[in-house]
């Protein structure tokens, strides 16, 4: 019998005003709604019992609060790799009014004008990449949906641009992990957020 693969789980942060209203929340450090402070409640349930090597959370307070409210603020440590995409001056903004004064653009393939690149957000990601395999034993990751679609593509060996296929649900749970060895990296769990419904 083969030796247990080790997982990474990840853990969208809860709801907050803007991810309710479809703003994007870069770097503005906004804080829970009372229904994001109960997701995290939630998915402090869901992710009970299960012991991790290491735990990083984004410094912003939405995926920091979200660790603590689920009982792990103690363990967790804090990775400015996982703050989330600077959307520079689409801070704030919605897509839909975006794409009235630019039809084209697609946040996965342009960008944002005075905030990060594609590129930018890719490195970030792949430097977390590193460290989680660095690591012996099960990690959990509390961040935001765009960095972690980043990283999951980056997870799995894809190009970046292909983080605008995955899709995250505010306190959801992904898992990644690898299917046959360590060089079969694979989802196995994808934007779960049961617990929250």
């Amino acid at each position: 019998m083969s030796e247990k693969l080790p997982a990474l789980y990840l853990a969208r942060h809860g709801e907050t005003a803007w991810s309710l209203s479809g703003q994007h929340t870069g770097r503005t450090d906004l804080p829970l709604t009372d229904k994001g402070r109960e997701n995290g409640s939630r998915l402090g349930e869901r992710l009970k019992g299960l012991q991790f090597a290491m735990v990083l959370s984004s410094p912003l307070q939405r995926a920091r609060v979200t660790c603590e409210i689920a009982g792990f603020g103690a363990q967790a440590q804090l990775d400015p790799n996982l703050y989330e995409w600077d959307y520079g001056q689409y801070e704030g903004r919605r897509t839909v009014d975006i794409i009235k004064e630019r039809p084209d653009w697609q946040l996965f393939r342009d960008g944002c004008p005075g905030g990060e690149t594609l590129a930018q957000v890719a490195a970030r990601a792949d430097q977390v990449v590193a460290r989680v395999r660095k690591t012996a034993g099960d990690v959990l990751i509390f961040s935001s949906a765009h960095i972690l679609r980043v990283l999951t593509a980056r997870w799995l060996g894809m190009d970046p641009a292909a983080a605008a296929s995955f899709m995250l649900s505010t306190a959801s749970v992904s898992i990644l992990t690898y299917e046959h060895d360590l060089t079969d990296p694979a989802v196995k769990l994808w934007n779960d957020n049961s617990h929250v419904r």
